[in-house]
Order: structure tokens, then C-alpha cells, then sequence
């Protein structure tokens, strides 16, 4: 088992949602560095390490915490280059997103997102969610090291 404590990247353009995430993932006590990508396109360039993030360390995050609905390039589409690159598609992406809408749903499922979260309204559910989330895909999911072909 691998003791690395891995990055857990969250792409939203919410700075009160990235906020409350961080909060609720710091209560608890994840030791997880967070990273953050304001959109879809910033996402690329994390994960391609280019750009803003050309230094950033190497390797992938433990699970990527991804929205629908943002400016530049939205979830959907970040997740198609994620699951179409081998030397990303077996990160866990977690839509958490406010579309309520069956087709972000579908598609999302459709392209390989490994689960499918709407924002509470009520903010108690929201960060109760996130704890559950970030414990278990981060800590508890056992991830492969290797792309098998």
C-alpha cells in the first residue's frame, strides 16, 4: 500500500463552494493537500501540468471533485478528456454539481463519472456530504498504480 498522501483536486467556480468543501474535508482531518482549478480548463492544465500549474508536483490527485456548470469549458467536457487520456481515466471523478438535470446525469454516468452528487441547498447536508466523500475516496478507495492494457 502506498503511504503518499495524495492531492484531491476540486474544479468549481464557486468560491464559497470551494470554501465549504475545504471545510468540510479539514473536519475531517483529511490530510490531503487540496488543490483547486476554477474551471474546466484550468483542470486541463492541472492535470497536464501546464500553464499556472507547470510546477506543481508530479502525479495525479486521489479523486477529483468536479461541477458541471462552469465558464471556459464545462464538467462534462473536462470529463470526456479525462476519461479519453490513458494517463488519467482511472482517477475517481465525483460530479458535484447543483444541475439536477437527468441529462448532465446520464451523460456524466455515460462517460465514466464514478458518482453523481447535486449540492444540497441546506448547507449542514452539503458539508456532511463532502466529509463522507473525501473519506471515502480519498483514504478508503484503493486505487491501481498502473494502467493495465
Amino acid at each position: 500500500m502506498n503511504a503518499e498522501v495524495k492531492r484531491i483536486l476540486i474544479v468549481d467556480d464557486s468560491p464559497k463552494d470551494v470554501e465549504l468543501v475545504i471545510a468540510a474535508l479539514g473536519e475531517k482531518n483529511l490530510a490531503n493537500k487540496v488543490d483547486v482549478a476554477e474551471d474546466g480548463v484550468e483542470a486541463l492544465d492541472y492535470l497536464y501540468r501546464r500553464g499556472d500549474f507547470a510546477e506543481r508536483d508530479k502525479g495525479n490527485p486521489a479523486v477529483i471533485l468536479l461541477d458541471i456548470k462552469m465558464p471556459r469549458m464545462n464538467g462534462i467536457e473536462v470529463l470526456k478528456h479525462i476519461r479519453s487520456d490513458p494517463k488519467f481515466m482511472l482517477i475517481p471523478v465525483i460530479m458535484v454539481t447543483s444541475s439536477r438535470e437527468e441529462r448532465d446525469l446520464v451523460e456524466s454516468y455515460k462517460l465514466g463519472a464514478n458518482s453523481y452528487v447535486v449540492k444540497p441547498v441546506d448547507i449542514v447536508q452539503f458539508i456532511d456530504a463532502i466529509k463522507i466523500l473525501g473519506q471515502y475516496w480519498a483514504v478508503i478507495n484503493q486505487q491501481p498504480t498502473v494502467v493495465l492494457k
